[in-house]
């Protein structure tokens, strides 16, 4: 793991973080379909500098720290804007905006998580932490979500439909990856714990 800072997959996601006060503005100006074409670019980005970094062997101490970080920052973000009245056109497109209690458990099992990673390696040193597969999906799960909100608030016809299902499965995945974390980290520790060479 390369201790660099100016590597390209770094460069590319910093350019995700830089797009998204872009992001927000054009969200508070009702510009949905442009909004929506910059969260695609800042998901493209995302795959690319991933890829670029393992193609070229270019994984940074400061990419594993900045790439999570980014994705979390857009989300997160999309969510409390999405939450507001004022974001969205009078009268209020059906299912919209964002029910508060969906916003709360995205951010909650976030803040959770990072609470609880922190705590961790305070005490015990670890940082071996990983993304568990539950984690992946409901990062995935909340990527679409805002695609399909974004969507139904440009093209509203049949949002009554399938928003619901959206925010509740966003809301049962961030509820059930965040506690589902507490268990994977506790068996990555356990494993570390068992390849430790013994003490002397």
């Amino acid at each position: 793991m390369s201790s660099r800072i100016v590597t390209l997959p770094n460069v590319l996601t910093i350019f995700r973080m830089v797009l998204i006060p872009i992001f927000v503005s054009l969200l508070f100006y009702q510009r949905f379909v442009w909004a929506l074409s910059v969260f695609v670019l800042a998901g493209i980005t995302d795959g690319l500098d991933g890829l670029l970094a393992r193609r070229f062997d270019q994984q940074s101490q400061l990419g594993t720290i900045l790439d999570p970080i980014a994705d979390k920052l857009m989300l997160v973000t999309a969510f409390i804007v999405l939450s507001m009245k004022g974001v969205f056109h009078a009268p209020l497109p059906k299912h919209l905006p964002v029910p508060f209690w969906v916003t709360v458990a995205v951010i909650s099992r976030d803040v959770f998580i990072i609470v609880g990673a922190a705590a961790i390696n305070i005490m015990t040193g670890f940082r071996g932490f990983k993304p568990s597969w539950l984690g992946k999906l409901n990062t995935a799960v909340q990527i679409l979500a805002v695609t399909a909100i974004m969507f139904s608030a440009s093209v509203p016809v049949g949002s009554g439909y399938y928003l619901p299902t959206i925010y509740t499965s966003v809301f049962t995945l961030a509820i059930l990856s965040g506690v589902h974390y507490v268990f994977f980290v506790s068996r990555l520790l356990n494993e570390e714990r068992r390849q430790a060479p013994p003490s002397r």
